[in-house]
């Protein structure tokens, strides 16, 4: 799958800056990861919002919250890819953004995420969105694909990488 043609490199971000609190002594875990994922979420809409295909920002939002509370997108070995079909995305959309630092995403490995790609798609979309997904979980769960994408110094590499590995 061509999955390079709906990345731009408006919609790659090379550092995220959200900032998280660390938890306080005797706070809710479960309540911190909410509030600490709903951050990074944010930050990730700013990515989708450059091609300026999606409709309400705050409806979006709420749709990868809701998402996020059925079930984690951290998928595991630094990855995340935060997934929704919303009556907010006009078309399919991708981006990307990358956390040297990591941030808990309440991954299966329990380990922090670097790698976040952020997908939407219309509601009816449901054969091309989930061939997307697989496509990019395909992709990823290559070392050297993780490894190239935490080197990237621009977001043209980030689309060449990915062009590369189709």
């Amino acid at each position: 799958m061509n999955l390079s043609r709906y990345m731009t490199e408006a919609a790659v971000k090379l550092e995220m800056v959200t900032a998280i609190e660390p938890l306080e002594e005797g706070a809710s875990k479960v309540r911190w990861l909410q509030d600490s994922k709903e951050k990074i979420l944010d930050e990730l809409i700013s990515v989708l919002e450059a091609g300026n295909r999606i409709g309400n920002r705050t409806k979006l939002l709420l749709d990868y919250v809701n998402r996020e509370k059925k079930a984690t997108t951290g998928i595991g070995h630094g990855i995340a890819i935060p997934h929704i079909r919303s009556m907010q995305a006009k078309e399919f959309m991708m981006g990307f953004a990358r956390s040297t630092a990591g941030y808990d995403f309440d991954s299966l490995d329990q380990k922090p995420a670097h790698l976040f790609f952020v997908m939407a798609a219309p509601p009816y979309d449901d054969n091309f969105y989930l061939k997307a997904f697989k496509s990019l979980s395909e992709m990823l769960q290559f070392d050297t694909v993780r490894e190239q994408l935490m080197q990237v110094t621009s977001p043209g590499e980030v689309i060449r990488i990915i062009r590369s590995h189709e």
